[in-house]
């Protein structure tokens, strides 16, 4: 395969574990770059699907996964390929950063590091410093030897507490020799408000512009802007290869869009697009109904469980749902799997009559965190697929099964390769599943 130099040197934002700030410090650079006229584009390392539409209001620019777990190196370098006419790629990573699911060295280890690496980026390291001082360079200095192939460039420090802080905690990078490209103080209100899957959708921020205007105020102030893009690598990838996206599963989608269904992975509707898919969006919540004449009604994860009786009030919209099920596919994933089902139990123990295109009830009142990889081997041919085709995505809710009566969807394994009980579910022309589907595998 043709390589080729994409013309947009990239740096990788992450952190010794989640919680650190490091999204508000990548909203905050990707805006104070674009403010300083720059064409950035945002990616998003691993399986997170709330990120990257904070990164397109901050950057002007679609932000799309790579994930070296669920992804072929193909497709992660035809989605890097996204860069193209950008000046620079400023990637957030997820989890802390060599954290994966199997043994450092194996490919398709999953980790923000394995991105970099895969990338050619250089990594940024958000450290949260309180409670501490020069111990915080012991922890960096460990972070930057424990992988000689990756390109360790520095630090942003946050949450220094004082200016006596500072001067202790900066002594301590000096004497590690581990370049610090600023220092944040320690600010209550530079925070995004979260719900239990994270942080909450874009859509639903009450100001999310005048928010990252204010990121991008504090990191200007605060960081070292033009060491920071010194600092961004480059290296050639394949010629991108519009053949590797996931292909469509029909030609016309009907697709639901709105703050309850909105967990779509950026990389799957491109891929759609570009496979000559026409995407028809309508909102369940506004009780629409789908497109009379799609050929498959997809329904993504989101938070229908908040919604949970505005769509029980929804008939056009679920009339129409249950008259194409009649003889088309209909397709669910996540909280969209659970609108398909006979009933969606909310926190507070009510019950809200859903579709019944599936005989799963499901609960939020019994919580319980359901988290990781899943590989998928299909029973019997669906969505476009032949039966036998291994699916990969990612499953992330706190909902709990109570009832499934119907078939299995397909054999399902977390990355270890141990049997998932929620394995999904099909009736008819009805098939859900609660993992998010990212790629398929080996593609």
């Amino acid at each position: 395969m043709k390589q080729t130099t994409i013309n947009a040197p990239g740096i990788l934002i992450s952190a010794p574990a989640s919680g650190t700030g490091k999204t508000t410090v990548t909203l905050g650079l990707l805006r104070s770059f674009r403010d300083r006229g720059l064409v950035v584009q945002p990616f998003k390392s691993g399986p997170d699907y709330i990120d990257p539409a904070f990164h397109q209001a901050a950057a002007g620019r679609p932000s799309f996964n790579l994930d070296t777990w669920a992804m072929a190196p193909n497709l992660t370098a035809t989605l890097a390929a996204e860069a193209k006419g950008a000046d620079l790629c400023i990637a957030e990573g997820s989890m802390g950063l060599y954290d994966g699911v199997a043994t450092l060295g194996q490919s398709g280890y999953g980790s923000s590091a394995e991105t970099a690496k895969q990338m050619g980026w250089s990594v940024i390291l958000v450290v949260d410093a309180s409670g501490q001082a020069q111990s915080a360079a012991a922890t960096a200095l460990g972070f930057q030897h424990y992988d000689q192939e990756l390109h360790f460039a520095g630090v942003i420090l946050n949450r220094i507490a004082s200016s006596r802080h500072e001067r202790l905690i900066r002594q301590g990078f000096e004497r590690a020799g581990v370049t610090v490209f600023g220092v944040l103080p320690r600010r209550g209100d530079l925070v995004l408000p979260e719900r239990h899957l994270g942080l909450v959708q874009a859509i639903e921020h009450p100001d999310l512009q005048a928010a990252i205007t204010q990121y991008a105020s504090f990191l200007s102030e605060h960081v070292d802007l033009e060491k920071i893009h010194s600092s961004a690598l480059e290296k050639p990838v394949p010629e991108p290869d519009c053949s590797n996206f996931l292909r469509p599963p029909a030609q016309r989608i009907a697709l639901a869009t709105d703050a309850a269904f909105s967990f779509t992975y950026p990389h799957l509707l491109k891929g759609w697009r570009e496979a000559g898919a026409e995407i028809l969006p309508f909102s369940p919540l506004a009780d629409d109904a789908p497109s009379l004449d799609a050929d498959l009604v997809w329904l993504p994860g989101g938070y229908p469980e908040l919604y949970a009786g505005v769509l029980a009030s929804a008939k056009t919209y679920f009339s129409q749902l249950r008259k194409h099920a009649e003889t088309k596919p209909v397709h669910g994933e996540c909280g969209g799997y659970m609108t398909l089902g006979e009933a969606l139990i909310d926190k507070d123990g009510v019950s809200h009559s859903m579709a019944g295109l599936l005989g799963l009830v499901t609960s939020h009142k019994e919580r319980k965190l359901h988290l990781g990889y899943r590989r998928a081997e299909l029973t019997s041919s669906m969505l476009g697929y032949l039966a036998d085709t291994t699916l990969r995505g990612h499953e992330f809710h706190y909902s709990t099964i109570i009832e499934q009566p119907d078939q299995p969807f397909a054999r399902v394994t977390d990355a270890d390769g141990n049997p998932v009980r929620e394995a999904g579910s099909r009736r008819g022309h009805t098939t859900g599943t609660f993992f998010h589907l990212m790629a398929e595998e080996n593609a």
